[in-house]
C-alpha cells in the first residue's frame, strides 16, 4: 500500500467491505451572502461488482457528489474511501494520483482530448499511473468495439464512438471503481444499449460501478437506486 494511504473504518464482520464508501459528505458552496447546501450528510456504498444509479432532479446534488466521488473536489465533512484508501482530505497532486491508479471516470462532455487519437488518448491515461496493471489497447479498444478507430481523431468519430472512447480511456488503468456522469445523455437507443451493456458487464468483472442518471433504460440495469433531493439522499 502506498505510503500515504490511510485505511477506512473498519467493516462489519461477515460482511465483504464496499470498494467505494462514502461516509456523511457535506459540501457547500458561497456566492456572496449566498450558501447552497450542495451536500447534508450522504452516506453510500457500492459493492465490488455492484451497479448502483444516482437520480435526482437538477440541482439535487448529483453532479457535486460524483465530483467528491472520483477526488475532483473535496467535500467540506466526511470522506471518500476507494478499496480502503482514503481519497478525500489529501493535497490535489495526491488525490490525482490515487485517482489515476483506482478510478475510472466517464463524463458525459468527453473525456479525450481533441488533437490526439483514440490510441493517444488511452496511453496518456496510462502514463498518470505508471506500472498499473492493466490490458494491451489493442485489447481494450477490442472490447468497447473500437478495434479499426485506433487512429481516428475524436471529431471524427460517432456520437455513440465517442462513449465508447471515453470508457476506454476511463478503463485505461483496470481501475477499481468506475464513475458515469449521464454516460448515455446525448445517445440514440442502439448507443446508449451498447453502453449499459458494456458498464454492466465491467461491473461483472468485479468493479463498483456508480451511475449518474437520468436515463429509464440505465435505471434497469441497475442493482439498486440511490435519489438525491436537495443534497440528502431520500429514504
Amino acid at each position: 500500500m502506498d505510503a500515504v494511504t490511510a485505511l477506512g473504518p473498519l467493516p462489519t464482520p461477515g460482511r465483504e467491505p464496499d470498494v467505494l464508501d462514502a461516509r456523511e459528505l457535506y459540501r457547500f458552496f458561497r456566492s456572496g451572502d449566498e450558501e447552497t447546501r450542495a451536500l447534508r450528510g450522504v452516506t453510500l456504498g457500492v459493492g465490488r461488482g455492484e451497479t448502483v444509479a444516482v437520480v435526482g432532479p437538477s440541482g439535487s446534488g448529483k453532479s457535486t457528489l460524483l465530483a467528491c466521488l472520483a477526488g475532483l473536489d473535496e467535500p467540506a465533512g466526511g470522506a471518500v474511501y476507494v478499496d480502503g484508501v482514503r481519497i478525500s482530505h489529501r493535497p490535489e497532486a495526491e488525490r490525482a494520483r490515487l485517482r489515476a491508479r483506482r478510478i475510472g471516470v466517464l463524463l458525459q462532455s468527453g473525456n479525450l482530448l481533441a488533437h490526439l487519437d483514440v490510441t493517444a488518448n488511452i496511453r496518456l491515461a496510462r502514463a498518470a499511473a505508471p506500472g498499473r496493471p492493466a490490458e494491451r489497447v489493442g485489447e481494450l479498444l477490442d472490447r468497447v468495439g473500437l478495434d479499426r478507430r485506433a487512429r481516428a481523431l475524436p471529431r471524427e468519430l460517432s456520437g455513440g464512438e465517442l462513449a465508447r472512447a471515453g470508457l476506454a480511456v476511463a478503463l485505461a488503468n483496470a481501475p477499481d471503481v468506475l464513475l458515469a456522469d449521464e454516460p448515455t445523455g446525448e445517445l440514440d437507443g442502439h448507443s446508449e444499449a451498447r453502453i449499459l451493456d458494456l458498464l454492466r458487464t465491467e461491473a461483472r468483472t468485479g468493479r463498483a460501478v456508480l451511475i449518474v442518471t437520468h436515463s429509464p433504460a440505465a435505471l434497469r440495469i441497475a442493482d439498486r437506486t440511490i435519489e438525491l433531493r436537495d443534497g440528502r439522499i431520500r429514504e
